[in-house]
């Protein structure tokens, strides 16, 4: 094969033609779509053991044993499993020596086939190989949206990305973020979208998932991408589904004490309100890639030192291209339809109300606040004390310009935008400026201005460049 970009059926045919490569494909939901590939582009003898399409939920359950969920990571991690052990118990003796074995399988549910009320397709994919004969295997696991308006041209779109998948696991390992710039080839974010990816196995030896969950937000084949505080990669449903949430968006270089109490105090108004029922929220931090930039470039240290801290925290992160507030409304309302409350400082607010931001939109600033209203959402506001005279501004008394004075009382008459009420005060005295460079200095003192557990990793890890500069001798 030529170093050109490969189509579909070139890369099917690679495969068929490689004589290491033998394995099993198990596909619930779509059909045979990937499958399909390797038998119709010829020499498919070479590569495929067995093919298994398990429709019947009862036949399913006795296969891959009972599930709750079919479309499921669960699910297709049962499937990987088991269909990879009966590889190795089967043909290890007489092929072993001389094949890497592997198992593609799917889970989908086209929006034929979807539940009630879901307006779209989804579903998992995965690969269980070996790089090598005898080699413990290796996994990837991706999760997609089905974005297309009819079922047949799902199921085309998970045929195009299940080759993609298996051709980039055997060829592209060693360069995971390479790997995953080549799964939409032949497609694009209009068809399909890839919100999670985990890697696992000896062919990813130090491999860190929530870097490769940036790489998706990076490479544009989605818009959002979550893990949880351990790391583990997460699709938004696994954790949001039916649960209020309450998000705080910031850089994190790192959090501190005004903005833990910030997210504090908006919890603890949060969850009187008389919708969630006293219900606890999925309380989660947010940061966009332009939050990450440093320079025009994401460094990814620095991204990890970030997550590091907020791991600490035992909370969540989602990483987004959603420079807007409405937007990012309107992705978590896709996975819950319980409140959401949205902690923010008095810079952000007028960055809300300022229609500058909102020029590409028909409907302007208008528009932006009827979506990010629209599904129950609320902003819990934190004051801001001005270091040189001493005023503290509120919702209350921000300034807003003379022709939205209107429509900001309204936000605030309808308790759409609030006040946080029983901050810290002394948090608000506290400035980024003088945190990173206590970090710079190994300033003990750092534990006054940042929450304990964010300040002992600080201090464990030496992120952010801690003790990088010696304190100043006194002349």
């Amino acid at each position: 094969m030529s170093k050109e970009k490969l189509n579909t059926g070139q890369k099917a045919l690679q495969i068929n033609l490689d004589a290491k490569k033998y394995g099993t494909f198990a596909e619930i939901g779509a059909g045979q779509e990937v499958a399909r590939w390797f038998f119709h582009v010829g020499k498919a003898s070479g590569t495929v053991a067995k093919t298994i399409s398990a429709y019947d939920m009862a036949v399913s359950d006795a296969i891959y044993g009972a599930a709750d969920r079919y479309v499921s990571r669960k699910r297709l991690q049962s499937m990987l499993d088991l269909e990879f052990d009966l590889l190795i118990q089967r043909l290890d003796k007489t092929r072993g020596d001389k094949c890497t074995f592997f198992v593609f399988a799917d889970t989908v549910a086209t929006k034929q086939v979807a539940r009630p009320g879901q307006d779209e397709g989804q579903g998992w994919l995965g690969i269980k190989f070996q790089t090598r004969p005898h080699e413990e295997a290796s996994t990837i696991i991706i999760h997609v949206r089905l974005l297309d308006g009819e079922s047949l041209r799902q199921q085309e779109a998970v045929g195009l990305i299940g080759v993609n998948l298996i051709h980039a696991a055997f060829y592209q390992h060693s360069d995971p973020e390479a790997l995953i710039g080549t799964l939409l080839d032949g497609l694009n974010t209009q068809r399909i979208e890839v919100d999670m990816i985990k890697f696992s196995g000896p062919a990813f030896p130090g491999l860190d998932n929530r870097l490769m969950a940036l790489q998706l937000v990076q490479q544009w084949l989605t818009e959002a991408a979550m893990f949880t505080a351990d790391g583990e990669t997460v699709i938004p449903g696994e954790l949001l589904y039916k649960k209020p949430v309450l998000l705080e968006r910031g850089s994190f270089r790192p959090l501190t004490n005004p903005m833990f109490d910030m997210m504090e105090r908006a919890q603890d108004q949060f969850i009187m309100e008389p919708a969630l029922q006293g219900e606890a929220p999925v309380a989660m931090f947010e940061m966009t890639l332009r939050q990450l930039q440093v320079g025009d470039a994401i460094d990814h240290r620095d991204f990890l030192d970030r997550v590091d801290t907020l791991g600490a925290l035992g909370k969540p992160v989602l990483i987004s291209n959603f420079l807007r507030y409405h937007r990012l409304v309107t992705y978590l309302s896709r996975h819950t339809q319980k409140p959401i409350g949205l902690p923010i400082g008095l810079v952000r607010l007028r960055d809300v109300m300022d229609e500058k931001f909102y020029t590409d939109l028909p409907g302007g600033l208008m528009e932006s606040l009827g979506q990010l209203f629209k599904n129950g959402a609320k902003l819990f506001v934190y004051p801001s004390l001005d270091r040189k005279t001493g005023r503290l501004t509120t919702v209350e008394n921000l300034d807003v310009a003379p022709h939205l004075r209107h429509l900001y009382a309204h936000l605030v008459e309808n308790k759409f935008v609030v006040n946080i009420a029983n901050y810290d005060a002394g948090a608000l005295k506290i400035y980024s400026g003088e945190v990173l460079a206590k970090i710079h200095s190994g300033d003990e003192g750092l534990s006054r201005l940042i929450p304990p557990p964010i300040f002992e990793v600080i201090k464990a890890k030496k992120l952010f460049g801690w003790k990088q500069k010696a304190p100043a001798t006194p002349a």
